[in-house]
């Protein structure tokens, strides 16, 4: 028989630590519990940042394409409209050259009529007055034609002078009429068109009071020795 009283505290130690252990293991899951969790938040924090940054790509790429659309359709429509110019200026002015050309052939008619002597139409001789006919009908149907392309003839006797269309050629002493009035026209200018085929040559005055002071801009220059000599 022992004699040794029972250890009851140490009996109890033996008890009580099963239950440290179990308590050990349940603070162990309960952690990876929260690691787990935090795990998981950090992911779709993660995932959400993801689709943050790609659809802030696309919507950048997305106003990148509609600007390069929006630019090649100004170009278009640039395109278009320099297209169509092109198209009716090639219409309204393809026939410049020969409308120049037919000019000539204009003046040359009114210098044969021109040339007739005034005695020779009074005369009446039937012949003549026949050829004289002719030629100045042959003329109006050569400026129906010329208009009927848009060819017209400039007539600026008693307008003043532009420097757009006409050509002065010499000045006239006249202080009864404002400076810088045509007072003679020695060749009729053509326009086709809003463009000058041919500037009229013409003679201006000088010397008389001026219209306006912003008309000294559009005072002659100096005289076309040249044009003079070939007109």
């Amino acid at each position: 028989m022992n004699d040794h009283p029972k250890n009851e505290r140490g009996n109890d130690d033996k008890v009580a630590m099963p239950d440290m252990e179990t308590a050990k293991g349940h603070y162990a899951e309960m952690g990876g519990e929260a690691d787990a969790a935090e795990t998981g938040q950090d992911g779709q924090d993660g995932g959400f940042e993801a689709e943050r940054e790609a659809f802030l790509r696309l919507a950048k790429e997305n106003d990148e394409l509609k600007d390069r659309a929006l630019r090649l359709a100004a170009e278009m429509e640039n395109l278009r409209r320099r297209t169509a110019r092109d198209v009716q200026d090639a219409r309204a002015y393809a026939i410049a050259n020969f409308a120049r050309d037919m000019l000539t052939v204009c003046d040359d008619l009114r210098r044969a009529i021109d040339a007739v002597p005034a005695e020779a139409r009074e005369r009446g001789e039937a012949g003549l007055v026949a050829l004289i006919d002719g030629v100045e009908m042959t003329e109006r149907s050569m400026h129906a034609a010329l208009e009927r392309h848009g060819v017209k003839k400039i007539d600026p006797d008693g307008e003043k002078f532009d420097p757009n269309f006409h050509q002065a050629m010499f000045e006239v002493p006249n202080p009864e009429v404002p400076a810088s009035t045509v007072v003679q026209v020695v060749q009729s200018g053509y326009v086709i068109g809003e463009r000058v085929l041919r500037p009229a040559m013409v003679g201006v005055a000088k010397g008389g009071p001026k219209t306006a002071a912003r008309d000294e801009a559009a005072e002659p220059g100096p005289v076309n020795e040249q044009a003079e000599k070939d007109a």
